[in-house]
């Protein structure tokens, strides 16, 4: 267990980061802006949970605590992806999970017939902000992975978990029913 006894160590003042590693980082740097990215769509999903219930918000709260895991993931360079007993990494289980998951719910969904808006309830509208905060979280991590090494699986979890928050957002809108359809040209 971690434990923080003091919040801030003046380490950051001069515009770096520490990893887990030990190396430093520009705060602007490429493994940064992934990070901080994950951290604003986990902050999105606590947003979500809280207008949540039963299996979806128990799912919520333990894919919270993916996204740390992501980070922790993230946080530690290099092109050794096994997860070890100090360094935390994103396995391809995660992604399995999130398929099965997103394969549950999308059972009792109606088929799409047109693009939504996110939307409709209270719910489905907080996990369609945290959807759109994860794929963010995916085009920063795929930018980082276009200059250094990414866990693949990190990657497949981050796409799944988008595609899950997707598909959670239509049950949320009462199976489907409450989506709003998007309506091209409706406004010309």
């Amino acid at each position: 267990m971690v434990k923080l006894t003091r919040i801030y160590t003046r380490t950051g003042d001069d515009g770096t980061t520490g990893l887990v590693d030990g190396s430093r980082r520009a705060k602007h740097d490429a493994r940064m802006e992934a990070i901080g990215a994950v951290d604003e769509a986990n902050s999105a999903l606590g947003f979500a949970v809280l207008a949540l219930d039963g299996e979806a918000k128990a799912d919520c709260l333990r894919l919270q605590n993916d996204l740390f895991d992501l980070g922790a993931d993230l946080a530690t360079p290099g092109e050794d992806f096994a997860p070890g007993e100090i360094v935390l990494r994103i396995v391809p289980a995660q992604a399995e999970w999130l398929e099965q998951r997103i394969d549950a719910l999308n059972e009792a969904l109606h088929p799409l017939k047109s693009f939504i808006l996110p939307g409709g309830s209270e719910a489905a509208a907080r996990v369609h902000l945290a959807r759109a905060s994860v794929r963010r979280a995916e085009r920063a991590m795929t930018a980082l992975a276009a200059e250094e090494p990414v866990n693949p699986a990190a990657l497949a979890f981050v796409n799944r978990l988008s595609d899950y928050l997707f598909v959670l957002a239509r049950a949320e809108n009462a199976k489907g029913e409450g989506d709003v359809l998007w309506v091209p040209g409706a406004s010309r």
